[in-house]
């Protein structure tokens, strides 16, 4: 899921509504309604996972890896969000930055996305510990080396540059400051989003199911992403900008990471594993792990008695 705003651009030095205000206000009200409903689909794809492992009482068939991304780069979503909406300080350093568009994009409604999303990812995080919730522990629980590797380097990382900053002043928008290091944190965020999907459709594929891993995330995610896609290349289309897309190439390349492996996912339930018993599956390769691991014991105490 990727929700980084873009920059912000110039407008357009001639008005496509003629200049009529009325037309003009029309236009930006139905943006803002292209945008909220890709919010909405956003939000919403937060919740089937955690109330799918409620309903279970367990988390086998997802990876922790998974929430443990989510968390991360949320976190640093927010901070990335809130900083640009209330800091003045951040606000100025941007304006000093950015002087043909001195107003940073970001909108009440990203910072509220924003906390919402470390909530919920914080909640889903929570539930692959049986002592908050009580539900069964899966042998593929721990988080994957890459993705702890990760997450420790994208601390430092952040530490970092922060303490760079700080050495520098951090006021001074023209040298090392301090709206570096919240560059720094949605860069984490950026790659939080590609990294993430990866043990998750690795776990499918060594299962051969899906079961435990809610399509419906995955279905709320692509229909977000895919309407935030049109309404960018319409917009640019209208108004004969293309900034958006071309000024940040990366991020554009990012964004169709995501709605990449939401098609990935969605291979795997409905045309890879879709005739799989994965409930059973799923949860008999726990049992499967622990037998094996009791098998192997009393083997070995025979070895020794030998």
């Amino acid at each position: 899921m990727l929700a980084l705003p873009l920059l912000p651009s110039p407008l357009p030095a001639v008005s496509l509504t003629g200049g009529h205000p009325e037309a003009a206000q029309r236009n930006h009200i139905a943006k803002k309604n292209k945008i909220l409903h890709s919010m909405l689909c956003w939000s919403l794809s937060f919740y089937p996972q955690p109330i799918k492992n409620w309903q279970r009482r367990s988390t086998s068939g997802s990876t922790i890896s998974f929430p443990t991304s989510n968390v991360l780069g949320f976190i640093c979503y927010a901070v990335y969000t809130s900083t640009f909406y209330f800091s003045p300080v951040i606000r100025h350093q941007y304006a000093v930055r950015h002087p043909e568009a001195p107003e940073p994009t970001v909108r009440a409604n990203d910072v509220a996305f924003a906390f919402h999303a470390v909530l919920l990812s914080v909640l889903t995080y929570s539930q692959f510990y049986p002592m908050i919730w009580g539900f069964k522990a899966s042998a593929h629980q721990n988080v994957s080396a890459p993705v702890a590797g990760m997450v420790v380097g994208c601390v430092l990382c952040i530490l970092g540059v922060f303490l760079l900053a700080w050495s520098k002043g951090g006021n001074d928008a023209s040298d090392w400051a301090w709206i570096d290091g919240i560059y720094t944190m949605s860069y984490v965020k950026l790659l939080a989003t590609v990294v993430k999907y990866c043990p998750q459709v690795y776990l499918n594929y060594r299962l051969k199911s899906t079961v435990g891993w809610s399509i419906w995330q995955i279905l709320l995610d692509l229909i977000g992403g895919i309407l935030s896609l049109i309404q960018l290349v319409i917009d640019s289309s209208l108004e004969n900008d293309w900034s958006g897309i071309t000024g940040n190439p990366a991020k554009f390349g990012l964004s169709n990471v995501s709605i990449f492996f939401d098609f990935i996912f969605i291979a795997q339930h409905y045309i890879l594993y879709r005739n799989s018993n994965g409930s059973k599956e799923s949860d008999d390769e726990d049992e499967d792990v622990e037998s094996q691991a009791s098998v192997r014991q009393p083997l070995l105490r025979q070895r020794e008695r030998a």
